[in-house]
């Protein structure tokens, strides 16, 4: 009975942990609000691959420190920095200003990416359910259901961070702030990780932490594996299209609203930014992120009756063949991005399953933040090429050429060897 209290305990806080890191305040207007600023195009681009530089080079270091001296610690000091990143939008007018910020903010993402997975899987039990497989198929359902938490967050968030962008530009960056703040001491209040408890030492417990070439070891052998190494590939490459994708959603959904309603949409506007515009595509992305918390909270639903290697297999598929429709008929674009999120929030806890039953419990953050740097490392390159060919083309041609290049790579990888064949985790989680 106390094991199934400490489990709620554990899924409460990590659901309110999840809502505290929404920033859907300031997500449909970003950009927007960088123009506002006075930043040009080239600038918020230069900014954007600064950023995924940093997180690239500090993936790695962020999650041994994680494992080396604690999850909840790390959780605590990134959700400190993006407070702070996000507080100080508020005030930043110029471009270096912008730079730190940006550089805070990858900071932020790379201590909490990986991390926060790697505690509650250890939190929930899991690295210690040999016998009770449902204790390592709980961190599926949890997972899930703590993305559809911070979806919704996200859903409501972003509706009144458009009505805020209204009132004024920094606004929605003061209640993320805010919001975020609270997410430190949610943190704060979160059980620690057993390996990192002081009993554990006086109780005569073999410390499990390891060294920081002890950790590399690990993430070196557990990416060797073949099966592992190719579903961590697989996997990489469909969040960086749906991640490249994400870049035209704004363009392509605000033509076919124009094209929908005329030109209503422009008839106010601040500062030479049209206000209704923006203030409609919250709406829109609130929409996206109702949808993706559906498709996370059902996470383990699907992976009890589809099952966890057919459903990671699919998806991805399903997804990347959907990119293809709007070239035929470009009012179809629309329900394409919002099967995209809903697709993208299914797949990422399934992911997060089949990962930690296969990395063991020293070195989890370490692992998992390698896979993080893997997936940032091949969602860099996309970002590029896609533009060339919206530059060329247009954003749905872009979209399009990116399912087309995933289909095909999915199929000569196929051809070769399954990605989810022979991957038998350390605990029967597939069901």
């Amino acid at each position: 009975m106390s094991r199934v209290r400490g489990g709620r305990s554990v899924a409460i806080a990590y659901y309110l942990y999840r809502m505290a890191d929404s920033v859907g305040f300031i997500w449909p207007v970003f950009t927007l609000f960088l123009l506002w600023n006075g930043l040009t195009y080239v600038q918020i681009g230069t900014l954007s691959a600064m950023s995924a530089v940093l997180v690239v080079s500090l993936e790695v270091p962020t999650g041994y420190v994680a494992d080396r001296y604690g999850r909840r610690l790390v959780l605590g000091v990134g959700m400190l920095a993006m407070a702070a990143s996000t507080a100080g939008f508020v005030v930043a007018d110029a471009f270096l200003e912008f730079a730190v910020l940006y550089a805070l903010w990858a900071l932020s993402m790379a201590l909490q990416s990986g991390t926060a997975d790697a505690w509650l899987y250890d939190a929930l039990g899991g690295d210690r359910a040999e016998n009770e497989p449902s204790e390592s198929r709980r961190f599926t359902r949890v997972r899930g259901r703590g993305g559809a938490v911070h979806q919704w967050t996200s859903a409501v968030t972003m509706i009144g961070g458009g009505f805020l962008y209204v009132v004024h530009p920094t606004a929605p960056f003061v209640a993320s702030a805010l919001l975020n703040a609270v997410g430190v001491l949610v943190v704060v209040a979160m059980p620690r990780n057993a390996q990192f408890e002081g009993a554990a030492a006086n109780s005569g417990k073999t410390d499990e932490r390891l060294g920081i070439f002890e950790s590399l070891s690990v993430l070196a052998a557990r990416l060797a594996a073949p099966s592992i190494r190719a579903v961590v590939a697989y996997a990489a490459l469909f969040f960086g299209i749906v991640h490249a994708a994400d870049t035209y959603v704004q363009p392509i959904t605000v033509d076919v609203l124009r094209a929908q309603v005329g030109g209503a949409l422009e008839n106010v506007s601040v500062a030479g930014i049209a206000i209704r515009s923006a203030a409609l595509l919250g709406f829109v992305y609130a929409g996206f992120a109702a949808v993706a918390a559906v498709g996370s909270y059902y996470a383990e639903a699907v992976r009890r009756r589809v099952g966890l290697r057919h459903a990671l297999r699919w998806l991805p598929v399903c997804v990347a063949a959907s990119f293809l429709l709007p070239l035929a008929v470009p009012l179809l674009s629309v329900p394409v991005f919002f099967g995209m999120k809903g697709g993208e929030a299914l797949s990422k806890p399934l992911v997060a399953q089949f990962l930690n039953d296969r990395i063991p419990d020293a070195g989890r953050a370490t692992v998992l933040s390698g896979v993080s740097m893997g997936n940032a490392l091949v969602r860099a390159p996309l970002l590029p090429l896609a533009g060339v060919v919206a530059d060329r083309a247009a954003p749905t041609g872009a979209v399009a050429a990116l399912g087309g290049g995933f289909l095909a790579v999915a199929a000569v990888g196929y051809l070769l060897a399954s990605p989810l064949a022979d991957a038998a985790p350390r605990a029967p989680s597939e069901g």
